[in-house]
């Protein structure tokens, strides 16, 4: 496997990301009204919002940070918004998120210029995206990279391995035993939309 450049200097907010995931190693990705209620009930600190419009992306992350919530919003899923950098402006300077998910490493880069947490999310689903890994991670500089499904833990080590950032492992992590598989593989943390997992 091919092994990625050396990672830029650590900046204050990979390191603050850093300690805040392994202190709360359990993420709760949110994608309804319903799971955003439900994640309110819960004390889950760290919330992945993974739906929302333009419309009403800065009232659902105020809602989520007046509940003391550090969010991350998936600029990829917001309906009414194109895929540009443009957009992690406007989540800057239009809403209190603490930073953005994006699949997209020219997305991800804005969001760290621009002082944001900044998380590079990899759908990794043959060899050639697995390869393709290194060389888009050393565009966008991530603070740290979520890969799905993250229920693989042979293929989490793998990526701890050849990887300088924190490992967030998404996507069908269903139970337990998916958390503890994927913590043990070498993950820095986890992130479900199953509402079980949050209360672990």
């Amino acid at each position: 496997m091919e092994h990625p450049p050396p990672s830029l200097p650590e900046t204050t907010v990979s390191r603050s990301l850093l300690d805040l995931l392994e202190e709360n190693p359990v993420v709760a990705s949110v994608k309804d009204e319903e799971g955003l209620e439900a994640v309110l009930r819960t004390d889950c600190p760290v919330v992945f919002l993974l739906y929302g419009s333009v419309l009403d992306i800065s009232s659902t992350v105020r809602r989520l940070k007046d509940a003391g919530r550090t969010v991350l919003v998936n600029v990829d899923l917001l309906e009414g918004l194109a895929g540009k950098e443009i957009v992690v402006s406007f989540i800057r300077e239009n809403t209190a998120a603490d930073g953005i998910l994006s699949s997209k490493a020219f997305m991800v880069r804005a969001a760290r210029e621009q002082g944001l947490f900044a998380v590079h999310r990899f759908f990794l689903i043959d060899s050639f995206s697995y390869r393709n890994l290194a060389r888009q991670l050393s565009i966008s500089k991530a603070d740290a990279i979520e890969i799905l499904p993250g229920c693989m833990p042979r293929v989490i080590g793998w990526v701890v391995a050849d990887i300088d950032a924190p490992v967030i492992a998404g996507g069908l992590v269903c139970d337990k035993e998916d958390v503890i598989a994927a913590l043990q593989a070498g993950a820095t943390a986890i992130a479900s939309s199953n509402q079980d997992v949050w209360r672990m």
